[in-house]
C-alpha cells in the first residue's frame, strides 16, 4: 500500500502532475455552454455538462448500437471537453468559429493531456482522439449522447437557445446522424423531439 511516508521521488512526482491537472480541471466550471440549465435562468458549464453525460451513460449505455465498454465511455464523456479550457467553447451553428476549432483544441489537447503522467496523458489522449474521429463503439456511444444532453434540455426549457439564434429545424437534423451511428434508438428518439419542438414552434421551418 502506497502511503504518504513510503512515496519514492518517482511517486512525488507522479502525485505532483495528477493533482496539478485535477487543479487545472477545476477550470472547466468557468466554461459556460450555450444551453441552459433547467432550473435556472444560465448557462451550463462544462463540469456540469460532462456529469450529465456520464449520468446518461450509466442509465443509457443498453442502447448503443454495439457492445460497450462503460468504464471507457465514462471515461471519455469525462474528458471529452476539457480542452474547452484553453479553446473555449465552440457553438455549434457558428460557422467561423468551428472553421478554427480542430486546430484550437489540438493545441489544448497537448497542453493538457501534457500535465499528467506521461502515460496517463497519453491514454486520455487517445480516448479523446477516439471521440474526436468516432474511430470506437465507445466514441461513437459517447458522441451520441454529446448530441442529445443538449437536444433534451433546450426542449424542456422551451427552445430558449434555438429561438434566440433563429435555429432551423433542418439545422438540428443535421447534427443527428451522429446520435445514429452510437445509438439508433437513441436517434430515433433526438428525431422524434425535432418533429414536436418544430411543431410547438420552438425551432423554425424553412
Amino acid at each position: 500500500m502506497i502511503t504518504p511516508e513510503n512515496l519514492t521521488e518517482e511517486q512525488r512526482e507522479r502525485l505532483s502532475q495528477q493533482l496539478d491537472f485535477l487543479v487545472e480541471m477545476d477550470k472547466m466550471k468557468n466554461i459556460y455552454r450555450q444551453t441552459l440549465v433547467l432550473h435556472e435562468d444560465r448557462q451550463e458549464n462544462d463540469a456540469e455538462h460532462a456529469w450529465h453525460l456520464a449520468m446518461l451513460a450509466l442509465v443509457l449505455s443498453e442502447y448503443a448500437n454495439e457492445p460497450i465498454d462503460l468504464k471507457t465511455v465514462l471515461e471519455t464523456v469525462l474528458i471529452h471537453d476539457i480542452v474547452e479550457i484553453d479553446a473555449g467553447d465552440t457553438y455549434a451553428y457558428d460557422t467561423a468559429g468551428n472553421a478554427t476549432k480542430a486546430e484550437r483544441e489540438q493545441k489544448a489537447a497537448e497542453r493538457l493531456f501534457g500535465i499528467l503522467p506521461k502515460e496517463q496523458g497519453a491514454h486520455f489522449r487517445e480516448l479523446w482522439d477516439a471521440f474526436e474521429a468516432g474511430s470506437t463503439p465507445e466514441a461513437r456511444f459517447a458522441a451520441s449522447l454529446d448530441r442529445i444532453q443538449p437536444l433534451t434540455l433546450n426542449y424542456c426549457k422551451g427552445g430558449i437557445s434555438w429561438k434566440r439564434r433563429d435555429i432551423k429545424r433542418s439545422q438540428v437534423e443535421g447534427r443527428i446522424q451522429t446520435v445514429y451511428d452510437g445509438s439508433e434508438v437513441l436517434g430515433d428518439y433526438a428525431m422524434e423531439l425535432i418533429r414536436r419542438a418544430s411543431e410547438e414552434g420552438l425551432l423554425r421551418n424553412e
